[in-house]
C-alpha cells in the first residue's frame, strides 16, 4: 500500500470516527431508531388508571400532568404551574399560589386559575370517589382570587402541604359530573396519550405545545412487565431500552455493551407489617421479632449489599429529622427471653404458643416482586429460628388489600421530601394494619403542624422514640434501586427515588422531557 493511499485511509478513519462522535452514533434503540427519538421502557407495576385524582403520579412526576410545584433533583421545591414557591399565611392556615401565563393543555385548551380550583374541589368533594381525598384530609377549600392567583385553606397549620402541590391539574371542562374514570388523560405536562392497551403498553408521544420545550424524546412506550425474571431476560432480548432490576439480576448487566447499570439511594423502606391480632397485636410478639431479625447480613446477602440496614420508620434519607436511637441490634437470645417472659413457651415441635394460641401468621407479598419475595423468606427464616411460624404468601395486589388489617405484609414506604409524608400515613391511628400508639401519635401532629424546621425535628425524632418502645413493624432496610439503562442519551441526573418509582415516576427518567440523543 503507497504512502498515499495509506495517509488517504487514516484520514478517512478521522473523518468517520469525528462523524460518529458528533452524531451520537449509538446502538439502535429498542424501538429501532438511533436517532434518540423514541424509548421503549419497561414497568413491573401498570397505573390503574391515568387520572390524577384516582392516584395517577401521585409522587408528582407522571410525564402527562403537571402540579402547581415539582421536586428538584435535591428534594427541595420549585415551581410548576405556579410562577413562585407556594407561601403560607402567618398562621399557617392558608397557602397562596400565583400562577404561570401562557400554558395549554395537551389537547390545546388554556389553563387557568379555575382549572386548579376545579380540580382540587373534585378532590375534596366525597361524590366524585377521589382515592386521594384522604391524604388532603386537612385541606378544606380552594378559591381563585384573580385570574393569575389562588388560595388553599387549612384547618390546620401543616408544613408538608405544598409537597402535595404536586397533584396533576386537569381542564375544568372535564370535571363536569362524569365518572373520573371516563375522563380522558389530557393534562399540560410534556406527554399526551397515543393508545393504552391495558395489560400490555401505554404509548405517549411529546406534547408539542409543552411551555417547557418540546421534548427530544418524542416517543415514549412503556410496556407493562410484572414479573422481574421476565423483565430480565426481555432486557437481554433488547426488546427495552431502560428497566428497573432486582440487584441480583442487574448484576448480569454489568459490563454488558452500551447497557449501563444505575443504583439510586432511596427512602424506601421495607417493612413487615403486623395487624391487630393475637399473635401479631401482641407487643411483646412485636418487640421480639424486631430483635430476631438479622438486618446486616439479610443486605449484604438478599441485596447483595445495595441497601442499609434499619430499625427505625423514618428513612435516613431525611437525615435532619431521623434519629439513630432507634436501633434494634440483632440479638436472638434477647428475643427468646422477651417471648418467654411474656408467656410463649416452645412445645416439642419448637414451635411457640401462649395459651393455646400457636406463634404462627401470614406473611403477604406482591407476587413477581423479587426483592419482597427474598426479604419475606428471609425474615420468616429468622421468626422461625426464634419458634415462630411465617406463612408466606405471594399474592396479586387486589388480594393482599381486603387482608391487610389481619395478614402481615412485606410492606414498601417511603419518601424523601418531608417526614410527614414518610411516617404519617404509616404509624397515625387509622393505619391499614391498625398499629396505635397515643404518643406516637402526638409527636406526628406536633410535627406536622409546626412550620419552624428545627421545632419540627425535635418532634419528629420524639416520634421516633415513642416509636421504638413499642413498635407495631418490623423495619428491615431501606433498600436501593437497581436499573438497566442504554446509554443512548444525555441528561439522566441522578436522584434519590421515593418509594414510587420507574418509567412513569421517578428513577433514572423522571427527567426524561430534557434527555437528548448522544
Amino acid at each position: 500500500m503507497s504512502e498515499s493511499v495509506r495517509s488517504m485511509l487514516l484520514s478517512l478513519s478521522l473523518v468517520v470516527a469525528s462523524a460518529a462522535a458528533c452524531t451520537g452514533s449509538t446502538t439502535p434503540s429498542a424501538e429501532g431508531t438511533s436517532d434518540g427519538s423514541a424509548i421503549v421502557l419497561a414497568d413491573r407495576v401498570e397505573p390503574t388508571s391515568l387520572n390524577p385524582l384516582l392516584g395517577y403520579g401521585v409522587e408528582g412526576v407522571s410525564k402527562i400532568y403537571d402540579g402547581l410545584v415539582e421536586h428538584r433533583a435535591d428534594a427541595s421545591l420549585r415551581p410548576q404551574l405556579a410562577s413562585e414557591v407556594p407561601v403560607p399565611a402567618a398562621d399557617g392556615l392558608s397557602w397562596t399560589v400565583k400562577l404561570r401565563d401562557n400554558v395549554t393543555f395537551g389537547d390545546g385548551t388554556p389553563f387557568a386559575a379555575d382549572d386548579v380550583v376545579a380540580t382540587y374541589r373534585a378532590l375534596l368533594d366525597p361524590r366524585t370517589g377521589s382515592t386521594e381525598r384522604a391524604t388532603y384530609a386537612g385541606l378544606t377549600g380552594v378559591e381563585q382570587l384573580d385570574v393569575h392567583t389562588v388560595r388553599f385553606t387549612l384547618d390546620h397549620s401543616w408544613a408538608a402541604f405544598p409537597h402535595l402541590l404536586t397533584l396533576g391539574i386537569l381542564p375544568s371542562e372535564s370535571l363536569t359530573g362524569a365518572p373520573l374514570a371516563d375522563i380522558k388523560p389530557v393534562g399540560t405536562g410534556p406527554y399526551r396519550v397515543v393508545e393504552w392497551r391495558k395489560g400490555d403498553r401505554l404509548v405517549l408521544e411529546a406534547n408539542p405545545t409543552y411551555f417547557g420545550g418540546v421534548p427530544e424524546v418524542r416517543k415514549l412506550t412503556v410496556v407493562f412487565v410484572p414479573d422481574d425474571n421476565t423483565r430480565a431476560q426481555r432486557m437481554r432480548d433488547n426488546e427495552f431500552d431502560g428497566t428497573e432490576l432486582p440487584p441480583r439480576l442487574a448484576a448480569g448487566f454489568s459490563g454488558s455493551g452500551d447497557l449501563r447499570v444505575l443504583t439510586h439511594e432511596s427512602a424506601d423502606l421495607r417493612s413487615v407489617t403486623l395487624p391487630s391480632g393475637p399473635v401479631t397485636g401482641d407487643p411483646a410478639m412485636r418487640l421480639a421479632l424486631n430483635y430476631a431479625v438479622d438486618r446486616k447480613k439479610l443486605v449484604d446477602g438478599l441485596l447483595g449489599g445495595q441497601g442499609t440496614p434499619a430499625s427505625a420508620p423514618l428513612p435516613a434519607a431525611l437525615p435532619e429529622f431521623a434519629t439513630t436511637e432507634v436501633d434494634f441490634a440483632f440479638d436472638k437470645a434477647r428475643a427468646e427471653q422477651t417471648l418467654d417472659s411474656a408467656g410463649w413457651t416452645r412445645g416439642g415441635d419448637g414451635l411457640r404458643a401462649r395459651a393455646g394460641v400457636v406463634a404462627r401468621f401470614t406473611l403477604m407479598y406482591p407476587i413477581g416482586d423479587v426483592v419482597r419475595a427474598d426479604l419475606a423468606t428471609a425474615f420468616a427464616a429468622d421468626a422461625r429460628a426464634v419458634g415462630v411460624d411465617v406463612q408466606l404468601a405471594g399474592l396479586s395486589w387486589d388480594s393482599i388489600t381486603p387482608r391487610l388489617g389481619t395478614d402481615a405484609l412485606l410492606h414498601g414506604d417511603g419518601s424523601p421530601f418531608d417526614p410527614d409524608l414518610a411516617a404519617y400515613r404509616v404509624l397515625h391511628t387509622g393505619n391499614p394494619w391498625g398499629y396505635s400508639n397515643t404518643s406516637v401519635d402526638a409527636a406526628l401532629e406536633s410535627g406536622r403542624a409546626l412550620l419552624d424546621a428545627g421545632q419540627r425535628a425535635t418532634a419528629y425524632k420524639q416520634s421516633q422514640r415513642a416509636y421504638a418502645t413499642a413498635p407495631g413493624l418490623v423495619v428491615l432496610a431501606s433498600v436501593k434501586h437497581t436499573y438497566v439503562v442504554r446509554e443512548n442519551w444525555n441528561g439522566y441526573e441522578q436522584v434519590v427515588d421515593p418509594h414510587r418509582h420507574g418509567a412513569l415516576s421517578w428513577g433514572p427518567w423522571w427527567n426524561l422531557e430534557k434527555w437528548t440523543a448522544k
